[in-house]
């Protein structure tokens, strides 16, 4: 199975906020994301980059956003 990791970058640290991902949507400034069994959360965020290899997605909260939700 290939499921990802929901990475988010803050200044230069980076932080697995949610693993076993299975779904990723963008819609305008928000990120969608669930996983197996688990309702979908909505974050306040911009992908950044997708990296297939390592199944990541790092993103990064939107201006003003200190808690995106997870």
């Amino acid at each position: 199975m290939c499921q990802a990791k929901i990475i988010l970058m803050r200044d230069e640290h980076q932080e697995v906020v949610m693993e076993d991902v299975i779904y990723l949507r963008i819609d305008g400034d928000e990120v969608t994301v669930s996983r197996f069994f688990e309702e979908p959360v909505a974050l306040r965020a911009s992908v950044t980059a997708l990296d297939f290899l390592k199944h990541t997605v790092t993103l990064v909260p939107l201006e003003g956003e200190k808690d995106i939700g997870l």
